[in-house]
């Protein structure tokens, strides 16, 4: 029986993706004793782009319309893989977690070890709110579990926030994590992201575990989340073809022109003339942003100069890659402010100043200035409502267009709370959008007992697109 990679350590494969950041230190790559735990989390912080390059959940949360083929968006691709998660970036950070053998100069053990929790922490709940209960505790045991059993995603997020909240007390004052491609070795914005992780997915919980909810939120503001853009959570690009960005990658490497931005998301944004447009998409062959319809059987139909493509200002060869940001904390400080969750017992007041704050850093983060923001802010359908229905739908909106380009969190976002008001795909034989994406085919096979049992716990035996998550519960 073939097992997948994901229970095994492979790290000859792992060292090969992670020479280009190393010169001279790994002389034999056949010999895993050679790899450093500096060259594990660099391979695992370039693998950060795996949970955000991937046109699905674009799709899905119709930030982007298919132009050229259209399976995708009308939901026929249904088994995703989750395996390369497991064998490539958590076990690399497995390995530094449970190494006794540390060098120095990389930095302290315990900066090393909490920067290697935070990051499996990060991947771990990536792949849990793709799929639902997925191996966790049996997992990265190598040869000595190939079949592990699937835990609870409640169980999973519960074990994530003592993770979360350990590693961030685990930083210290010795030396910072050298080589490190996210902050440079600045470990107090560590500690930040591993409380903002873990704020952030204790909204995720607003409906269903409000209490754990509301107590694991609050425990991570007062421990100190992003403070400014300076903070946010960027897998970064350089100009080269092997660390470029994706849009970059499928527009220019390979010449394809297949993403417009939607119909929906323009037809939202245009009439308030949000300063954020021009930069998420292109102007058509008459100078005007016209998003693409959005799920069509045949997109090929429509003309390519009526309609405006993704933006260049977005894919170009080192854009970056926003997968936590500091303006999403501020969304989520004025959702839990809102009287619809008073997490915060603050009121609209603090709803409305959080609010304002999100979409200025927003703008600012996307934009490079705040050009627009106060004229946007006076438009009567962005301007925060004192009706508490209207104003938490504003909220939901305008995280939604934030998230741009971060497709698995709007997604997320939407399945939690069932904003913005999106319409299935047309053509799709009545297919509602997808709530997870079903677990890797070969793992009917492979892991057979365990599997079955998850998903029929879960979803009564499909294992298909339209079940939901534990935490969704619209």
């Amino acid at each position: 029986m073939k097992y997948p990679i994901y229970y095994s350590l492979l790290l000859l494969l792992i060292i090969s993706g992670c020479s280009k950041f190393e010169n001279g230190i790994n002389e034999n790559p056949s010999r895993p004793t050679d790899v450093t735990n500096r060259q594990l989390w660099q391979y695992a912080m370039r693998e950060l782009a795996s949970t955000i390059e991937n046109p699905h959940a674009e799709l899905y949360v119709q930030h982007l319309s298919e132009k050229e083929y259209s399976d995708a968006q009308r939901y026929n691709v249904i088994n995703f893989n989750f395996n390369t998660f497991y064998a490539d970036p958590m076990m690399n950070l497995q390995a530094i977690i449970e190494s006794d053998r540390f060098i120095p100069t990389e930095g302290s053990e315990n900066n090393q070890k909490a920067v290697a929790r935070i990051l499996k922490a990060y991947f771990m709940w990536h792949v849990t709110d793709r799929w639902g209960d997925v191996p966790y505790t049996e997992a990265l045991k190598g040869q000595d579990n190939l079949t592990p059993k699937y835990d609870l995603q409640k169980d999973i997020y519960y074990a994530l926030f003592d993770e979360l909240k350990e590693s961030s007390e685990m930083i210290d004052d010795g030396l910072p994590i050298t080589g490190d491609l996210i902050y440079d070795g600045d470990m107090s914005k560590w500690r930040k992201l591993a409380n903002s992780i873990r704020l952030i997915m204790a909204l995720r919980l607003s409906k269903a575990d409000p209490e754990k909810g509301r107590t694991e939120f609050n425990e991570a503001l007062s421990s100190g989340v992003m403070e400014s853009n300076n903070d946010n959570f960027v897998n970064k690009k350089i100009a080269e073809q092997a660390n470029e960005n994706y849009w970059y990658n499928v527009f220019v490497t390979q010449s394809r022109r297949w993403y417009c931005i939607s119909e929906p998301l323009v037809n939202y944004m245009k009439p308030y003339n949000d300063p954020r447009l021009a930069t998420f998409a292109d102007q058509n062959e008459s100078g005007e942003y016209v998003g693409l319809p959005y799920g069509l059987l045949l997109p090929n139909n429509v003309s390519s100069g009526e309609v405006s493509y993704l933006g260049t200002a977005v894919r170009q060869q080192d854009s970056p890659n926003y997968l936590l940001t500091y303006a999403q904390i501020l969304f989520a400080k004025a959702e839990a402010a809102h009287p619809q969750i008073a997490w915060l017992n603050e009121g609209l007041a603090s709803s409305k100043s959080n609010y304002e704050q999100a979409i200025e850093n927003s703008v600012l983060q996307w934009n490079g200035n705040i050009n627009g923001v106060s004229t946007m802010l006076q438009d009567p359908s962005i301007a925060f409502s004192s009706n508490v229905e209207e104003s938490y739908r504003q909220i939901a909106y305008q995280r939604w267009v934030h998230l741009y380009l971060n497709g698995f969190e709007a997604w997320a976002e939407w399945r939690r709370t069932g904003l913005p008001v999106l319409t299935p795909a047309p053509d799709n034989n009545n297919k509602p959008i997808p709530t997870r994406q079903a677990y890797p085919a070969n793992e009917a096979q492979i892991n057979a007992v365990n599997y079955q049992e998850a998903v029929t716990r879960q979803f009564g035996g499909n294992n298909d697109l339209t079940g939901k998550v534990w935490w969704d519960k619209d």
